[in-house]
């Protein structure tokens, strides 16, 4: 299968700060792929390097089996961090004018763009100004204006931001309804939980550098299953003195564990059963979070 993006080698500097360090990796067609990483990690300036807004140092960028050029970003939808919608253009207009310029022909573009402002619980706003919607509604018109030309090529930044688990939901099985007519889907986040229900492939950033890259099954599978996921009610300030614990991440009524290696759960089973109600205990692969947490955590400002 061909790859829909292919970076190599490549860094990004302003002045002495290096904002991108030696990044490569490669999706292929038809993906879902997470660029992960923390806030200020450089994934924004590699979307910026991709979309030819700002031009790399050194290395190469290859979008859909070429460089890129103005004819090509017509195959793209690009959802920037910073949005970018006319405040005082009502929202059916500015969707119209938006989609003839990725090159729908009028009729196409109404009927586009009602399919879109129905789908997204949008219609009854149409006649109001941009700066009038709220900003879930400003989210869902620059997605809808993303996405109404039907690229090949979706690149989203931090696509979920401020938005509710309904809105969310629905940004998410369109993203899977893209895919499965053929599109590929990048998109950037520090939320893992969202990562874990859709990405296929994930790249993992810190400080400028990929640390991680790869399947997300393959690697999940790779830290084994020794993490414990406890739902309990009770005090469990004791289940820290485990000597067999390699990490824990209490969130008040739930805890995920990871063991050391060879350590066998049982023991850990015996401990809690005693002490705690237990709601749950299941030993499973570590969650995505927890990964982030283990490569990430603490390493940067």
């Amino acid at each position: 299968m061909a790859n829909a993006l292919t970076i190599e080698d490549v860094s990004k500097r302003f002045g002495s700060f290096y904002a991108v360090k030696h990044l490569s990796f490669a999706i292929p067609e038809r993906a879902i792929y997470g660029l992960l990483g923390p806030n200020g990690a450089g994934k924004t300036t590699t979307i910026r390097m991709v979309m030819n807004i700002i031009i790399p140092d050194s290395g190469r960028i290859e979008v859909l089996g070429r460089g890129m050029d103005e004819e090509m970003k017509q195959s793209i939808g690009y959802l920037p961090e910073d949005r970018g919608l006319y405040p005082k253009m009502r929202l059916g207009e500015q969707l119209l004018f938006l989609a003839t310029l990725k090159g729908l022909r009028p009729p196409q573009a109404r009927k586009t763009v009602d399919h879109w402002l129905e789908r997204f619980d949008l219609a009854e706003w149409r006649s109001k100004k941009t700066e009038e919607l709220s900003r879930g509604m400003q989210q869902k018109a620059q997605f809808i204006a993303t996405i109404m030309h039907d690229p090949r090529l979706v690149i989203l930044d931090e696509p979920f931001s401020g938005l509710d688990p309904v809105n969310t939901k629905l940004f998410k099985d369109v993203m899977l309804e893209m895919r499965g007519r053929g599109a590929t889907i990048i998109f950037s986040t520090h939320r893992m939980e969202q990562v874990e229900m859709i990405c296929d492939n994930i790249c993992l950033i810190n400080k400028a550098e990929k640390v991680l890259e790869g399947g997300l099954k393959e690697i999940k599978q790779q830290y084994g299953k020794n993490t414990v996921v406890l739902d309990y009610e009770g005090d469990a300030g004791f289940v820290r003195d485990f000597p067999g614990i390699a990490r824990l991440d209490d969130y008040g009524r739930t805890m995920e564990i990871q063991l050391k290696e060879q350590v066998d759960p049982q023991e850990l089973l015996k401990l809690v059963a005693g002490r705690l109600r237990v709601g749950r205990f299941e030993v499973k692969e570590p969650t995505l979070n927890a990964i982030f947490i283990d490569k990430v955590g603490g390493s940067h400002a």
